[in-house]
């Protein structure tokens, strides 16, 4: 009979944020519990406080030791076992409650990160079952605020040569690494050198991340139609600055190319607690997620290496980089992991037809895949069957994923469309009326483009900075985010930061798309289910 010991718990998260194999990855240690004395179920009060982003993949691990002394040093006492898991599949398991087997794994870590011998070796077999873990997710109350801003600025830089200037302004968070991350794109105030920009609510944690003394960065440019907007200056200021509201120290002098005199003020500044995507995600709220490809002609021949869509045996192509970047994210938030796969822009089988909406699978009446590597193998399958052709049609779908969305507007799902493409859209009248008619929805698409292809209409669909119309009418939201692949390739060693630098600018604007719907249709997240030990 097993007798009770004394029982602690290490927690370690991975020191680079980005898919791959947990098992393998190098490790951070970032705190204990409390030692719980003489217990084979024990329950430990201490609690862990992380960054949550939903765009990035935020790998932990759990392992559990009986303490035998009061040494530090966790290689002196007994390991019981470890769980792996990602931030995401925490929260978003039913009432942020996830249970996970614990296991002897293959081998331990020091938590320095120096990898100790195979867990045989500390009295255990690997792969062994030894017990459950039950991990609980909580937001802190403090990130629920949500800031409203609004700001002027005077004696711009004149950029246009037949005008004056058409600014907007650029707000980034700082990260922990020191980079910056955008977080908010003001609307273009046309032809002035002194615009008064509307007000903007925005969540606190989007603009701080919860750290009120963390720098907040603010770039001015002036607009240009063909995306190459000319930078006029920037600032940089905090939240725990901009909390002061109107006063002089919320007047900033814009620093610019030598150009001296540039002022923004801040007018107003005003904050209210808001439900936010995590009381969502607790609450029931599933995301479906949706990927749609580019079968079209311009990718180039896959059987050929020159080709986007070629299956070579050593790594994944542009097309399943992207796909695993962005999945591996957002297939957390999905409970039952089957996501449909469309293909469009290619001849299908059997009688060789154009098809924009051709399911991956060859199964039109579901069309979904059992997790990323289902859609992964799926894609792949697809290439060997059909003939890619064109032209690049995205309206059908946008509309196909807006069909299912449109059946599910209470709030208990959103759905996500990824589509990967390389080349210039070919029905944009269609895509924007479709988009406009989405935006109603609960529904976001996301745009990657891959190749060296320009993008100039994908800018246009993205609508950060002119939200996009059709017939008269305008989007009721921005849904939709494009980026650009090649901006994140760097190749060599270094690539899986640029997946995860990929992943982190795809997915930012997913919670506040989702919460600008629920805000919109006044629907209020259900309570979280009660935790059950």
């Amino acid at each position: 009979m097993r007798q009770p010991s004394n029982q602690c718990l290490g927690a370690e998260r991975s020191a680079n944020q980005h898919p791959g194999d947990l098992g393998s990855m190098s490790m951070c240690q970032f705190g204990r519990t409390e030692v719980i004395d003489n217990s084979l179920n024990p329950d430990f009060l201490h609690k862990f406080v992380l960054d949550y982003c939903f765009e990035e993949r935020q790998n932990l691990r759990f392992d559990l030791y009986d303490v035998d002394s009061k040494s530090p040093d966790l290689s002196k006492h007994d390991f019981l076992g470890q769980a792996f898991c990602t931030l995401g599949e925490i929260v978003g398991s039913a009432g942020s409650r996830l249970e996970k087997p614990l296991t002897m794994g293959t081998a331990t870590m020091h938590p320095r990160g120096r990898r100790l011998a195979p867990a045989a070796s500390h009295g255990g077999i690997p792969g062994k079952k030894c017990g459950t873990i039950i991990l609980l997710a909580e937001e802190l109350g403090n990130c629920r605020d949500v800031a409203t801003l609004q700001f002027c600025a005077n004696k711009l830089d004149k950029k246009d040569f037949f005008g004056k200037s058409d600014p907007f302004m650029v707000f980034y968070r700082s990260n922990e690494d020191g980079t910056f991350t955008i977080c908010h794109k003001t609307e273009v105030v046309r032809n002035t050198l002194n615009p008064v920009w509307a007000a903007f609510a925005i969540p606190v944690r989007a603009l701080c991340n919860g750290d009120h003394d963390r720098a907040i960065k603010v770039e001015v440019y002036d607009w240009d139609r063909d995306g190459s907007h000319d930078f006029i200056g920037e600032f940089t200021t905090s939240y725990r600055e901009l909390a002061r509201g109107q006063s002089h120290f919320n007047v900033y002098e814009v620093r610019g190319d030598g150009y001296m005199g540039m002022g923004v003020t801040l007018l107003s500044f005003t904050v209210e607690a808001e439900h936010t995507f995590l009381d969502y995600i607790k609450g029931g709220t599933q995301l479906n997620f949706t990927v749609a490809i580019d079968f079209t002609a311009s990718n180039g021949n896959p059987s050929q290496p020159t080709s986007l869509h070629y299956l070579s045996p050593f790594q994944l192509n542009a097309y399943s980089l992207a796909l695993r970047a962005v999945g591996d994210i957002i297939q957390d938030y999905d409970s039952d992991k089957m996501f449909p796969a469309l293909g469009f822009g290619a001849k299908v089988p059997p009688d060789g037809h154009v098809s924009h909406e051709f399911p991956l699978n060859g199964d039109a009446s579901n069309p979904a895949c059992h997790g990323i590597a289902g859609v992964l193998e799926a894609y792949q399958r697809s290439l060997r069957h059909v003939q890619l052709y064109g032209p690049t049609n995205f309206a059908p779908v946008v509309n196909h994923v807006a069909r299912s969305a449109a059946t599910v507007l209470d709030g208990s799902q959103y759905f996500v469309l990824l589509i990967i493409t390389d080349g210039v859209i070919s029905d944009m009248a269609q895509t924007k009326e479709a988009i406009v008619n989405a935006a109603k929805l609960p529904m976001s698409i996301i745009i990657v483009g891959v190749g060296q292809a320009e993008f100039d209409a994908m800018v246009e669909l993205d609508g950060d900075d002119i939200r996009i119309s059709s017939r008269g009418k305008v989007a009721e939201r921005d849904i939709v985010q494009f980026v650009p692949f090649r901006d994140y390739m760097t190749g060599g060693p270094g690539a899986g930061l640029s997946m995860a630098g990929l992943a982190r600018e795809v997915l930012a604007e997913i919670p506040d798309q989702l919460l600008s719907y629920m805000k919109a249709r006044g629907i209020k997240p259900h309570p979280h289910p009660s935790h059950v030990p």
